[in-house]
């Protein structure tokens, strides 16, 4: 069934597609976010302006892909957030989870500011500085378009808990070699109905 622009209804659709189940608010929430890029990031150089018209697959679904894999989480950082993107959509789509969005640049993290004031999105917060700078322990850590996977699994271990997983959004399967050898791969997660999206790489800390 087709619903109009701006339908909450597609939205969940879509979700549970992914295997996502959204409230009817949550997807609301995501669809001012939706907005919030197009009006303020875009504009700004936060998000490539060749993206506008494919933002929901591109972006807002694509972080969901990550929802599954953090529901027992309690708490967790986005590694370099930059436009919230996946930290702000997981932190909608997951409710019971504390989400840190680590961001070096000022003019970002000011935008993620603004968007967290927007959304009244009250389990993240914006954590200023380097990855490097950060030492509480959480749960799980996000990386999507941060770095090359064995770099993002040297920024995140410190920041794990024992067991604690980094989810990464890959470009492609893990090579021989590239997982880390204080890593234990916990699985590679494609997603069929997301053509353009490579597997998530989910690792956990020994």
């Amino acid at each position: 069934m087709k619903h109009p622009p701006g339908d909450p209804r597609q939205l969940l659709e879509q979700a549970e597609a992914l295997g996502v189940h959204l409230e009817e608010d949550q997807a609301e929430r995501l669809l001012r976010f939706e907005s919030l890029l197009v009006e303020r990031a875009i504009p700004a150089g936060l998000v490539s302006r060749a993206d506008e018209s494919r933002l929901r697959e591109r972006h807002i679904l694509d972080c969901l892909r990550a929802a599954s894999p953090l529901e027992t989480a309690r708490d967790g950082y986005d590694l370099g957030s930059g436009a919230g993107l996946p930290g702000v959509v997981l932190a909608v789509a997951l409710p019971s989870i504390r989400v840190g969005l680590v961001e070096t640049r000022s003019r970002r993290a000011a935008f993620l500011e603004m968007t967290l004031h927007e959304l009244e999105l009250g389990n993240a917060v914006v954590v200023p500085g380097r990855v490097e700078d950060h030492r509480e322990p959480v749960d799980a850590c996000i990386a999507r378009a941060f770095a090359p996977l064995p770099r993002a699994w040297a920024a995140a271990r410190p920041l794990l808990r024992p067991g604690g997983r980094l989810v990464y959004f890959a470009g492609r399967p893990p090579q021989p070699g590239e997982v880390p050898p204080d890593a234990v791969l916990e699985g590679v997660l494609a997603t069929p109905v997301l053509e353009s999206a490579g597997p998530l790489v989910i690792m956990a800390r020994q």
